[in-house]
């Protein structure tokens, strides 16, 4: 009698492609997919290589700031010019080719500092308060999000309504408030923009934990004597993840903007510390006579919330699984 290939034990090749399909499936999936993911979309690609310009702008600035104190720019941060009788020839030079110098590629200030130079070294305060402001946020709204959609009941009803004050009120003025109690200056603009941020976080980590602690790997760590605080940050947190991650990569566009905001009406970062906001403020008597000089701190803004932006809107679509990559 012939055997048979079901006999033999072989696979029939009809079934390969289902096998593969299911590997593939398998393997979409952790951090090399996500990185796969956001390497082939462009707009994540874009918003990932202005990122990385502006970090390592950042990581240049900082090195020269408190290592060499500002030596490579030293010049150009302070007033260039000493005699008082000479000090107009500087004042509000326009960008090279529309009749600036080529020492001062886009113009000088109203108090004769070289514009480039101010917005390289912005990017230092501008890069540095986005992130620890979301940080800030990150850390407390994670905590009270997780606990309080963790626990329930009481616990949640308390901590919930605390949050839902703060996010009653308008973002800018819950800030400046917090300013006023703490002082004004930069490292007190970073806490009151994090602390601010706590709401957006809590509720966005709030509601997936409540969807996650009913899953059976929660009852059999409980079952098996795990404690709360155990399964709260190696269980619940982990997997509620990658919607947080996404926020806080839009997020620190946002603080970003919002510290530009309060240092441009006078709070954060004070003179002579290079600011973009203290940029746009410096320019607002100046419309007419130098638009320039308000052109390029904005811009700077706008490419760096763009580049966040574009960076989360990639980072979201490679976490979802809904979306069909």
């Amino acid at each position: 009698m012939a055997v048979t290939e079901h006999q033999r034990g072989d696979t029939p090749a009809d079934e390969e492609p289902i096998q593969d399909e299911t590997e593939e499936v398998e393997a979409n999936v952790g951090l090399s997919y996500t990185l796969k993911q956001v390497k082939q979309d462009t707009t994540a690609r874009i918003g990932l290589y202005i990122i990385g310009f502006l970090c390592a702008v950042t990581v240049f600035t900082t090195v020269d700031a408190v290592v060499f104190n500002y030596e490579f720019a030293k010049t150009y941060l302070q007033n260039p010019v000493n005699d008082p009788n000479n000090i107009n020839e500087l004042r509000l030079l326009p960008p090279v080719g529309m009749g600036g110098e080529l020492q001062y590629p886009l113009g000088t200030d109203a108090r004769g500092r070289d514009i480039l130079t101010r917005l390289i070294y912005g990017t230092r305060i501008a890069m540095t308060a986005g992130f620890f402001a979301t940080v800030v946020g990150f850390v407390g709204g994670t905590i009270i999000g997780a606990v309080s959609g963790y626990y329930g009941g009481r616990v949640d009803d308390v901590l919930q309504r605390i949050t839902e004050t703060m996010y009653a009120i308008p973002f800018l003025v819950l800030v400046i408030a917090i300013m006023a109690v703490l002082g004004n200056n930069i490292w007190f603009a970073i806490i009151g923009v994090g602390i601010a941020s706590i709401p957006v976080f809590n509720r966005l980590i709030r509601s997936r934990v409540v969807s996650v602690r009913e899953e059976d790997y929660i009852e059999a760590a409980k079952a098996a004597g795990v404690k709360d605080r155990n399964i709260i940050l190696r269980h619940v947190i982990p997997n509620s993840f990658a919607p947080v991650l996404v926020q806080s990569t839009l997020q620190i566009g946002y603080s970003i903007l919002i510290i530009a905001g309060l240092s441009f009406l006078g709070f954060g970062a004070q003179p002579p510390t290079p600011s973009w906001g203290q940029m746009l403020a410096g320019s607002r008597n100046h419309m007419i006579n130098a638009p320039t000089y308000s052109i390029w701190p904005g811009l700077a803004i706008l490419i760096t919330v763009i580049g966040f932006n574009l960076f989360g809107d990639g980072l979201q679509d490679a976490l979802d699984p809904r979306i069909d990559n």
